[in-house]
């Protein structure tokens, strides 16, 4: 057995690459690449965007989308997470630089560079040291709360580009509150065109899901805005330099002062990064029932930023909306990011002049759709229906994501997931267990203190016993024996559901097994885990004599009645 592990984990580690794009299906081919040019249409003026938070020059957007993201789709997991460029970590960055160097210089891009590489350090350590079974965390539920929060966030943040407005302002709330004090200065050419991007989107979506509406949009806006100088009406992008970016390190006087000033704001990212890209790719699996590494994660994002530090650009991270325009384009795979990649590729060596007369309204258009579809009011409702404790977890995450940020929305909902975990190991749903007339077990409710024999009780414990749960595990273990009837001469614990035992609850075990004594109650054990059988018998060797853990539940039946016949 050990041999087959090891051999096993070898395979794991060997084939690493690529696990985010094989097996791919021929007849898939097609939708990838149409997904991954769908995607370079889109993304390639929104991370144009992005260098407008970041501080940076305008062509590093692209850069975030040519090496990083090639890098990730070859040795990232995840078959849809899509990383670039992101408004929450170029926030992060601006904030983090002031003062350091001027906005926009060549000091100030070459931190950014290093602070890419500072992140990429984290990532690896924290895949080092195995960090990534944090998106363990994350349940389902917090996970569509998350996405719908994003959704909201992103549509209503586009208001103010589909108005023709000039927006403005920190945070979901007060942007909706800027675009409505001026909404007496709408541009109807900017919301002339968004309407007809939206209707070409939500048209070639009614015909068919494989129409690339999007694309066809933002090609067709940049063709009417370079024929009929739409540039005279409505913001434009403007022109968009060239080329490929500058390979090396960056350009600083390396210090360990440097370094001290930067790993603040790295460190940042880094929580950023992990909590964002974990999040995005768990959801993402989720929905199409498929399994990732989020170690493998770690790694594909620590190379993923090492090349965004390399060509000369800033941190990358995982986003759910370019995630999104993906899935919604049909791409299924990360050879859709790699068609994206060269496609950038030859936008900077050839087509960057064409950018130059896309309307600022038409990405908002597209941007907009892309937040509304990542709402997710089914799932919402069902949760609703089936789980209403749930349904609020859900709730909490996606406003707390709407009114306060990505960033507290995915640290709440992990926070979240952590204690409905613990809500449920707290108070676990134990019962009594008795034999039918079929001969089969049946569980009854702990309110039922049946016995199986006349003196004979078993008692299943459904979870791991720990500090939380020991107290519920007495109380119901002395609620059983005191109202016994007839007097038990034999308590059986069920520990089939039972992984561990900490040592609060091996005290109260001890604590009752002294009390059943006393009431000439013999406490025994049945169907204890192999590989934590010799735990117990090392945390309960006071108290477990000899012969008191039983194989199965049957034995225990057999033992008593024996034990019965020969007292008799």
């Amino acid at each position: 057995m050990k041999k087959r592990e090891e051999v096993g984990t070898s395979r794991q580690f060997r084939f690493s690459m690529l696990q985010g794009i094989l097996p791919i299906k021929k007849e898939q081919v097609p939708s990838e690449v149409l997904a991954g040019l769908t995607l370079a249409a889109l993304a390639i003026p929104e991370v144009m965007g992005y260098t407008k938070i970041a501080g940076t020059p305008v062509i590093f957007g692209l850069y975030t989308i040519l090496v990083p993201m090639a890098l990730f789709a070859l040795f990232g997991s995840s078959r849809h997470l899509v990383v670039g460029a992101d408004s929450a970590t170029a926030a992060i960055l601006a904030a983090g630089l002031i003062g350091l160097a001027a906005t926009g210089s060549d000091e100030y891009v070459a931190l950014a560079s290093v602070l890419a590489f500072l992140a990429a350090g984290f990532l690896i350590l924290a895949r080092l040291i195995g960090l990534g079974f944090m998106a363990d965390f994350l349940s389902r539920t917090v996970l569509i709360g998350f996405l719908t929060g994003v959704g909201i966030q992103v549509a209503l943040g586009q208001l103010s580009g589909m108005l023709g407005l000039k927006g403005g302002g920190h945070g979901t709330l007060l942007k909706v509150w800027n675009d409505l004090h001026q909404i007496k200065q709408i541009n109807f050419y900017a919301l002339s065109i968004a309407i007809c991007v939206l209707a070409i989107i939500v048209g070639s979506k009614v015909f068919s899901k494989r129409i690339p509406g999007a694309l066809i949009a933002v090609v067709g806006a940049i063709t009417a805005s370079w024929a009929f100088d739409l540039d005279q009406h409505v913001h434009v992008l403007g022109p968009v330099p060239g080329g490929l970016p500058h390979f090396g390190l960056p350009g600083v006087t390396w210090s360990w002062e440097l370094i001290t000033k930067l790993v603040p704001t790295a460190f940042a990212m880094f929580i950023v990064i992990l909590a964002q890209s974990a999040a995005t790719s768990r959801a993402y699996a989720a929905r199409y029932n498929e399994r990732f590494s989020e170690n493998t994660d770690l790694v594909g994002l620590g190379l993923a930023n090492v090349g965004a530090g390399l060509s000369g650009t800033f941190v990358v991270n995982g986003s759910p909306t370019k995630t999104q325009m993906v899935d919604s384009a049909g791409g299924r795979s990360q050879l859709s990011m790699l068609v994206t990649a060269v496609t950038v590729l030859v936008v900077l060596l050839f087509l960057t002049a064409p950018l130059a007369h896309m309307p600022d309204a038409v990405l908002a258009a597209v941007v907009f759709m892309i937040g509304v579809e990542l709402i997710d009011v089914s799932n919402m409702r069902k949760i609703y229906n089936e789980r209403r404790s749930e349904f609020w977890v859900a709730l909490v995450t996606a406003v707390t994501v709407v009114l306060v940020g990505v960033e507290q929305g995915i640290i709440l909902a992990i926070v979240l997931s952590l204690l409905d975990h613990v809500r449920r190991g707290y108070r676990p749903k134990n019962s009594v267990i008795v034999s039918g007339a079929d001969g089969d077990w049946h569980a009854l409710p702990v309110t039922q203190p049946a016995q199986v024999e006349p003196g004979l009780m078993i008692y299943r414990f459904t979870h791991s016993m720990y500090y939380a749960n020991s107290e519920q595990l007495s109380e119901q273990i002395l609620y059983l024996v005191q109202n016994a009837k007839p007097p038990l001469e034999c308590f059986c614990i069920d520990a089939s559901a039972v992984d561990d035992v900490d040592f609060s609850a091996a005290e109260t075990l001890r604590s009752l097994h002294r009390i059943l004594e006393a009431r000439g109650v013999r406490l025994v054990f049945a169907e204890v885990m192999d590989d934590v059988e010799s735990e117990y018998r090392e945390q309960l060797e006071s108290l477990v004599e000899e012969g008191a853990i039983y194989p199965t539940l049957e034995d225990v039946v057999s033992a008593y009645r024996k034990d019965t016949k020969a007292g008799g």
